[in-house]
C-alpha cells in the first residue's frame, strides 16, 4: 500500500497496480496489487473492492490502473476482494467526481462515497439485492421425515419445503421460526441447497448491450396531455429541444410564468426519445409535490433522491437511475451524484437558491455540478429561475449561457401589483399594521386566501428581562437564544442546543421576561385572535417536521377555502397557490443591511420569489411591503423596473469593486475549542500566503474572527483570497492545501470553501 501523487518511471514492469480511493481524509488515492487470477474485465475502474488498510478491511473504489508505482512492489499489499462483478460507477461520473475532488481540493475517497448510496460505503453489501431460496435436493425429497424427529426446527423446515417444491425465500421460513443455523443443518445432511436470485427490478443492464435498452413506452410517455404553451414558452422549449449537445440554457421568468411546463415538455421529449433526464429542486419540502406533480404527467418511472428517504429507499432509486429503468431523477443537491445510464437533460430549478450550495464538508455547489456534468455527458442543461443569481445572469448577458426569457404568465394570469407600506409612523401589533390587517380583512371577506411572509421561526428571537435588558445566549454560540412558544423552551437555530425558557433574569433576578421581535409563532397567534373564524396554517420547519405534515397542510391550502398561510421562505419558492391574492411581507428590513456583499441580491430574489405567490390564478394579485426604509433603492428600482433592470445595476456595482463574479473567491477557516489555537495558527498561514499573493495576483485578507466568533463550542477565524484569475488562485489553494495537510496542529480543524456563497 501507499500513495501516488508522483508517476514513476518502470519500463518492462508487467504488474497491474490499482489506484483505489478510500474513504479518509487523505487527497490521494492508494497502490494495491490484484489477485494474479483476475481477469482485466474484474478490474474495470468504478468497481467496489475491499482492501486492507492498517489494522482493517475498508471499502474502496478502483479509480484507476497503472503500470506506475512510487514504491517497492514488495511493498504493495494485495486487494482482499471484487464486491460487485460490474463497475457501481460508470466513467462519466468518475470523471465529474475526479473534477470535484481536483476543483474543491477534497480528498478522493469521500467525494466517490458521495456518489453511492450510505449502505454501499463502507459495507461489503452488494449492489442489488440477493434472495436466497432454499430447495430440496433428491435426497432431500426421497429421506423419511421420521428421521429428523431430534432436530424439530430441521424437520419443520423440510415439510415445509416438501409442500413448496419450488423452494421457499429464507426470509419467508424465518417467518415460521426456521432460522439460517437450521437450513445450514440441513444443507450439510445434503437435505437442501440454497439459489441465489438477484431482484430483476434492480439488476445491471447486460455489459454487453451495444446501447443502452428503454425500460418504458416511448411513444407513450405521458398519463396526462400537456398543457398549451404561450409563444415565449413555445419559443424557449423549441431551443431546448433543438440542443442536441452540451448546451447551458438560462430560463429566466418572471414568477407564475410557466417555467415548470417548459420543463415538463422538455423532459417528455427527452424520455421520448429513450433517455433519462434528472431535476433539482433546492427544498425537501418541495420533493413530495413536485414528484406528485411528475408521476401524474408521466406514465414513465419516476423517482426522488433526497435525505428523508431510508438508506434501503436511496440504494433502490439509485439502483433504479444506475441501471437506467428509472426515466426521471427528481431530487435535491445530492442527487447531482446519482449516476444515470444514458442520461439527456439536466434541469435545476430555482437556480438561485442558496441550498444547493453544501455548507459543511464537501462544499460544492450543485448547480455548477450540473453545468460540468452537462459537458461531461454532452447533453443541456436548463438553469431555472424568476431571480437568477448574478453569476447565471452574467454569464447569459456575456453569451456564454443561451439566454431565454418568459416576460408573461402563463394563462391570463396578471403580475401582481406593490404597496410599500411606511409602518414608521403606524400603530403596528405583533408586526401587523392596521392596514395590513384590513387588507387581509378584505381578501378572507372575497373569499380568498392570504400569504404572510416572516423570515424567522420560533416566537420571538429574544426573550428579554424588561428591568435591565438581559436575554439568555446560547452556552455554546455567540448568539442569542430564539423563544419557543408552543412548547415552551429557547432554542439555538445554529447549534440546536435547547433549554427550559427562564422564569427569572438570570442577571436581576426579575420575573419580568418578555419576548422581542418577531417569528412566525408569534403572528400565527395574532392573526388566529383577529380572524377566529379562518384557519391559519404556519408553515416552516417547526410545523413540517412530522411525515407528511407539509402535504397535509397543502392539501388544506389547495382545497380553496379562505385561509392565512404564515410561514418562511419554505412558501417562497415553486408553489402553485391560485386563490392566493394577498402577499403580505412584514419585516424585508432586516435583509437590506449586512456585511455580506450579497445581501442586498438574496433579500430582492426573496422579496420577489414570495412576492410571486399571489395572483396566479384568475384574480388579481396584491403584495404589501411593511418596511421602515421606503426610500431603499430595493422599493424603488427592483418593484418600480424588474429584477432584471436591478440585476444590471448591482453587477454594475459588483464589477467597481471586483467581486464575484468578477472575480473569485476562497475562504479558508479554522476553529478551534480555544480561540488563541485558530486565531495563531491562520496567522502562521497568512504569514505563509502573503509572500505568494502577488506571484498568483491574488489578494489575501485576514485573519479574521468569522461573523459569529464561536460556534457550536468552537473559536472561528478565516481568512479571504480573492483573484481575477480563476487559474492561479486554484494553484496557490492546492499549495496551501498540501501545507495546511503537513502544518496544522491537531487541536485545529481547518476547512476550505471554494467559491463561497455566505460569508457567516
Amino acid at each position: 500500500m501507499g500513495t501516488s501523487n508522483k508517476s514513476g518511471d518502470q519500463p518492462g514492469l508487467s504488474h497491474s497496480i490499482l489506484k483505489v480511493a478510500l474513504p479518509v481524509p487523505l487527497r490521494t488515492t492508494f497502490d494495491y496489487l490484484p489477485r494474479a487470477e483476475w481477469t482485466s474485465n474484474q478490474l474495470q475502474p468504478g468497481t467496489r473492492v475491499l482492501v486492507p488498510f492498517g489494522r482493517r478491511q475498508m471499502v474502496g473504489l478502483i479509480e484507476s490502473l497503472t503500470n506506475t508505482t512510487d514504491l517497492d512492489l514488495a511493498d504493495l499489499k494485495t486487494i482482499t476482494k471484487i464486491i460487485d462483478p460490474e463497475p457501481a460507477l460508470s466513467p462519466s461520473m468518475l470523471s465529474l467526481c475526479r473534477w470535484v475532488a481536483r476543483y474543491y481540493l477534497h480528498p478522493p475517497g469521500e467525494v466517490y462515497g458521495l456518489a453511492l448510496p450510505t449502505l454501499l460505503r463502507n459495507q461489503e453489501r452488494p449492489m442489488v439485492d440477493v434472495s436466497v431460496t432454499w430447495r430440496l435436493t433428491q435426497k432431500g425429497r426421497l429421506i423419511e421425515i421420521n428421521q429428523l424427529n431430534r432436530a424439530k426446527r430441521q424437520r419443520i423446515a423440510l415439510e415445509f419445503l416438501r409442500e413448496h417444491p419450488a423452494g421457499l425465500q429464507q426470509a419467508t421460513l424465518k417467518g415460521f421460526g426456521v432460522l439460517p443455523a437450521h437450513l445450514k443443518g440441513l444443507a450439510d445432511k445434503g437435505l437442501v441447497e440454497p439459489h441465489e436470485q438477484s431482484d430483476h427490478s434492480l439488476a445491471p443492464v447486460p455489459a454487453d448491450q451495444s446501447a443502452p435498452t428503454t425500460y418504458w413506452d416511448q411513444k407513450h410517455c405521458l398519463a396526462e396531455a400537456p398543457l398549451t404553451l404561450n409563444p415565449q414558452q413555445s419559443q424557449a422549449l423549441e431551443a431546448i429541444n433543438a440542443a442536441n449537445e452540451f448546451r447551458v440554457f438560462t430560463l429566466a421568468g418572471i414568477t407564475g410564468s410557466g417555467k415548470t411546463e417548459v420543463y415538463l415538455q422538455a423532459i417528455a421529449r427527452c424520455v421520448s426519445l429513450g433517455r433519462q433526464a434528472l431535476v433539482l429542486v433546492p427544498e425537501i419540502g418541495l420533493t413530495p409535490q413536485t414528484l406528485d406533480h411528475f408521476k401524474r404527467r408521466f406514465s414513465v418511472p419516476v423517482v426522488a433522491m433526497h435525505s428523508n428517504l431510508t438508506d434501503k429507499e436511496r440504494l433502490d432509486h439509485w439502483n433504479l437511475a444506475r441501471t437506467g429503468r428509472a426515466a426521471v431523477v427528481l431530487g435535491t443537491r445530492s442527487a447531482m451524484f446519482v449516476a444515470s445510464a444514458n442520461l439527456g437533460l439536466i434541469v435545476v430549478d430555482e437556480e438561485q437558491d442558496l441550498s444547493y450550495k453544501q455548507q459543511e464538508g464537501l462544499r460544492f455547489n450543485a448547480r455548477d455540478l450540473a453545468v460540468v456534468r452537462g459537458q461531461l455527458e454532452s447533453i443541456p442543461v436548463v438553469l431555472g429561475s424568476a431571480t437568477p443569481s448574478l453569476e447565471t445572469w452574467h454569464n447569459s448577458q456575456t453569451g456564454r449561457y443561451k439566454a431565454l426569457t418568459l416576460e408573461q404568465r402563463a394563462g391570463n394570469a396578471l403580475p401582481p401589483k406593490f404597496k410599500v407600506l411606511d409602518i414608521r409612523q403606524q400603530a403596528v401589533s405583533h408586526g401587523i399594521s392596521e392596514p395590513l390587517a384590513a387588507a387581509i380583512d378584505h381578501h378572507l371577506k372575497a373569499n380568498q386566501q392570504v400569504l404572510v411572509f416572516i423570515n424567522r421561526r420560533g416566537y420571538a428571537p429574544v426573550l428579554m428581562c424588561h428591568d435591565c435588558g438581559w436575554f439568555k445566549e446560547c452556552r455554546h454560540c455567540d448568539h442569542r437564544m430564539t423563544f419557543h412558544a408552543s412548547p415552551p423552551h429557547l432554542h439555538c437555530h445554529h447549534c440546536n442546543y435547547r433549554c427550559k425558557t427562564p422564569v427569572h433574569c438570570e442577571q436581576c433576578q426579575s420575573t419580568d421576561l418578555r419576548p422581542v421581535g418577531l417569528g412566525t409563532e408569534q403572528v400565527e397567534q395574532h392573526l388566529s385572535a383577529i380572524f377566529p373564524k379562518v384557519p391559519v396554517i404556519r408553515i416552516d420547519r417547526d410545523s413540517t417536521q412530522r411525515k407528511r405534515s407539509m402535504q397535509q397542510h397543502l392539501q388544506q391550502i389547495n382545497s380553496g377555502q379562505p385561509c392565512i398561510l404564515v410561514g418562511t421562505q419554505m412558501l417562497a419558492k415553486g408553489h402553485h397557490f391560485p386563490k392566493v391574492t394577498l402577499v403580505a411581507i412584514c419585516d424585508i428590513d432586516a435583509g437590506l443591511f449586512s456585511v455580506d456583499f450579497r445581501a442586498t441580491e438574496h433579500t430582492s430574489q426573496l422579496l420577489l420569489q414570495v412576492a410571486g405567490r399571489s395572483g396566479r390564478g384568475k384574480d388579481p394579485g396584491l403584495v404589501m411591503i411593511q418596511t421602515r426604509q421606503p426610500e431603499h433603492p430595493v422599493f424603488d428600482c427592483l418593484l418600480q423596473q424588474g429584477y432584471f433592470h436591478y440585476a444590471g445595476q448591482m453587477l454594475q456595482e459588483r464589477q467597481q469593486l471586483m467581486m464575484p463574479p468578477f472575480s473569485h473567491l476562497a475562504l479558508l477557516q479554522a476553529e478551534s475549542s480555544k480561540p488563541e489555537a485558530a486565531d495563531s495558527f491562520l496567522q502562521q498561514v497568512a504569514d505563509w500566503l502573503l509572500p505568494l499573493g502577488t506571484e498568483f495576483a491574488t489578494e489575501i485578507w485576514g485573519p479574521t474572527p468569522a461573523l459569529m466568533m464561536r460556534k457550536a463550542g468552537r473559536f472561528r477565524f478565516q481568512i479571504l483570497l480573492q483573484s481575477q484569475s480563476r487559474p492561479l488562485l486554484h494553484q496557490l489553494l492546492a499549495a496551501t492545501v498540501q501545507w495546511l495537510a503537513e502544518s496544522a496542529p491537531s487541536t485545529v480543524r481547518w476547512s476550505l470553501d471554494i467559491d463561497p456563497v455566505v460569508m457567516e
